[in-house]
């Protein structure tokens, strides 16, 4: 039948017909029964069990504004229990000289402690954050290149069904970042995405008293000029 015995070496919690939540006693504390033979239960035991979400953060920064966004990103999604989450940037397309020229060498030397990605990288995550500047209302060569080493996944479905959340920066207000997110999005769609935005329960996106950066498409920031 169903209902609940106590003894004097334990209680644990395990669901019955109808999802019905019991306690049955007789079992040491903190162990469990996956399946229910005793007690008269004859039925099925449902295990409560804590599966662990990988989430990767993948990034391109040259002055390291998206950097410490992918960072900000990383921190938050660790707060959450059970929860394991990588940062990875995308490989630099640029040469050291045009870098150089850039004023974005010692950017780049500071986050060559960070591993570069791999295409299978995404694939292997239950959910993938993205960041990348804003290059004339568009997201940068960099990662653009990046996205187009993916046919493999594409081709083999690795990433339907898998949350994707695209941040970005722009040096001005009017920079272009909802269009780089939103453009960005396309290739999570084809890719069988499903796109996670930022909801307006954040009313920091809000404001009208102050230049703030933040978009329903996803987070945003206003660098300004270096």
């Amino acid at each position: 039948g169903t209902g609940s015995r106590r003894g004097k070496r334990g209680i644990i919690s395990v669901w019955g017909p109808w999802n019905r939540k019991m306690e049955l006693s007789g079992f040491p504390a903190g162990q469990e029964k996956s399946s229910g033979t005793g007690f008269g239960f004859k039925y099925p035991l449902k295990r409560e069990v804590v599966m662990s979400v990988k989430i990767l953060v993948v990034y391109y920064s040259m002055y390291g504004h998206i950097q410490k966004m992918a960072e900000a990103a990383a921190e938050g999604a660790r707060k959450v229990p059970g929860v394991d989450v990588e940062i990875r940037r995308v490989p630099e397309t640029l040469p050291d000289t045009v870098l150089e020229m850039m004023g974005a060498v010692d950017s780049q030397k500071s986050q060559a402690h960070i591993p570069v990605c791999t295409p299978e990288e995404l694939g292997n995550a239950d959910a993938v954050i993205f960041g990348t500047p804003t290059r004339f209302g568009n997201m940068c060569g960099q990662m653009r290149q990046f996205l187009d080493s993916t046919g493999a996944l594409w081709l083999n479905g690795k990433l339907i069904g898998k949350p994707g959340s695209v941040i970005a920066s722009s040096n001005t207000q009017h920079g272009g970042q909802e269009s780089t997110i939103l453009s960005f999005h396309t290739t999570l769609l084809h890719h069988g995405m499903i796109v996670v935005g930022l909801p307006y329960s954040f009313k920091g996106q809000m404001t009208t008293d102050a230049i703030s950066g933040g978009t329903p498409y996803g987070a945003t920031t206003i660098a300004g000029a270096d």
